[in-house]
């Protein structure tokens, strides 16, 4: 069985035991936290899919820990005018183990 969440904004595919990293979420390391935008469910036969959520259907995870993405560079260039500009960017992530799809 799997199911497709939105969490921040983005989409994610999960089975349970898979292990997802998502934007910095309000949540303690070690915590179960549910997440109940469920776009849809799938798996043995049959799909349901939500208008646009799939009622009475959550997704269980376990917080395993916070930490910052890899460095993203920018880099903007004028020519003509001695004009550089480079900034480095790393997001914030929490890594979700997915224990349970509640259905």
């Amino acid at each position: 069985m799997y199911a497709v969440v939105d969490c921040g904004s983005k989409q994610y595919r999960v089975a349970v035991g898979d292990r997802i990293s998502v934007d910095r979420l309000d949540a303690e390391a070690g915590t179960e936290t549910v997440l109940d935008r469920v776009l849809l469910l799938g798996g043995e036969g049959d799909v349901r899919v939500g208008a646009p959520l799939v009622e009475g259907v959550t997704v269980t995870a376990k917080v395993l820990s916070h930490d910052k993405g890899d460095k993203v560079i920018t880099y903007k260039y004028k020519r003509r005018h001695r004009s550089r500009v480079r900034k480095g960017f790393r997001a914030s992530l929490t890594t979700l183990e997915i224990t349970a799809i509640n259905a």
